[in-house]
């Protein structure tokens, strides 16, 4: 295995560019790797904290004191199913926009409107990313862990993964699950799956439920995460951010019909169940917190409301502060309480 390396300077690592030093770090080249780095450092009561892409985590500016381990792992294996899909089984390690972009160029359909999400593959079914009406819960079938807690690996269905918006099994324990790899099944078409988001149809110029040619639909998804700052682009500081960073806000049926004495009219979405899904970039908004507004040197972009960044120096503390301002702003004007949907790493909102 690959030897540790003390001192290591994280904020390099993520998407936001803050954080400290790790005590120890390294890197796993292959799913074997990983389990044995993780087994190791459990063995020896030595903390651990995964790193992929960086693109969903705020690490303290004190950094992090034990292991951390780079997931590195590459390589993905498909098998024709012979019932018009194809079932991809990909190392966590792998970057995401290049699966999709495979995808799309392979003729399978299912992660399209997931082009431009920055990450690596294991942090997927983690947080069920999704966007544009499409989320890895919809495609997943498997996902092969190492369970920390039972000292072996396991092949968990989807039925094991307690999928919820942006939410899984593994984000309720981050400690106990280590993503090994992801199996997708994917239907063999050329045919976006049904267009299920109003501005991307609109984008595409179709109604809602037709189906588009993939490339169309990634064209059309990296045209609209590029008008708000979610392609990572090293000239453009907007996208120096962990993306989204608060969850849109899931209302009971009670707590709806109060936030519409405080909002009458207020945009949102029916859930199963009776609740309601409220967008949280228009409750920052009317909350006072506008594209562009600043906190010291961070700030909400220029573009997207919902992505705190860092266009220069900020620090953790600074972007936290700038949360933690937004937060109490939007309680208090609907009493509704943001949740942020980055991973933190030694702090808390």
């Amino acid at each position: 295995m690959a030897d540790h390396v003390g001192g290591v300077r994280l904020a390099p690592y993520t998407t936001l560019r803050v954080g400290g030093a790790a005590r120890a770090f390294v890197e796993a080249r292959s799913g074997d790797e990983l389990v044995a780095l993780v087994a190791e450092a459990d063995r020896a009561g030595e903390p651990v904290l995964l790193l992929g892409g960086g693109s969903n985590l705020v690490v303290s500016d004190d950094g992090f004191d034990g292991l951390v381990i780079k997931v590195s792992s590459r390589g993905a294996e498909v098998l024709d199913r012979g019932d018009g899909a194809v079932a991809v089984a990909v190392e966590a390690g792998e970057d995401w926009d290049a699966l999709v972009a495979r995808t799309v160029t392979e003729g399978w359909s299912g992660l399209e409107c997931l082009s431009g999400v920055p990450g690596s593959v294991g942090s997927t079914p983690i947080q069920n990313v999704g966007a544009y009406g499409q989320d890895v819960s919809q495609t997943i079938t498997g996902v092969r862990v190492y369970d920390r807690r039972a000292r072996e690996l396991l092949d968990l269905d989807a039925s094991q993964c307690g999928f919820a918006y942006r939410h899984s099994v593994f984000k309720d324990d981050l400690a106990r699950y280590v993503v090994v790899s992801v199996t997708y099944v994917l239907e063999k078409s050329d045919k976006s799956g049904p267009v299920a988001y109003k501005e991307l149809a609109a984008r595409l110029g179709v109604e809602l439920g037709d189906r588009v040619a993939l490339d169309e639909v990634r064209t059309a998804v990296l045209a609209l995460r590029r008008g708000k700052g979610m392609v990572l682009d090293a000239a453009d500081p907007d996208t120096r951010s962990a993306g989204s960073f608060f969850t849109n806000p899931i209302l009971s049926a009670a707590e709806a019909a109060e936030l519409e004495l405080r909002a009458p009219g207020f945009p949102r979405w029916d859930v199963p169940g009776g609740a309601v899904k409220v967008p949280a970039a228009w409750l920052i908004e009317h909350a006072g917190f506008l594209k562009g507004y600043a906190r010291g040197p961070a700030r909400i972009s220029t573009k997207h409301t919902l992505a705190l960044t860092n266009p220069g120096t900020a620090t953790a503390s600074d972007i936290l502060a700038l949360a933690r301002e937004v937060k109490d702003g939007v309680e208090a004007k609907f009493g509704i309480t943001l949740v942020n949907e980055p991973i933190f790493i030694g702090l808390t909102l």
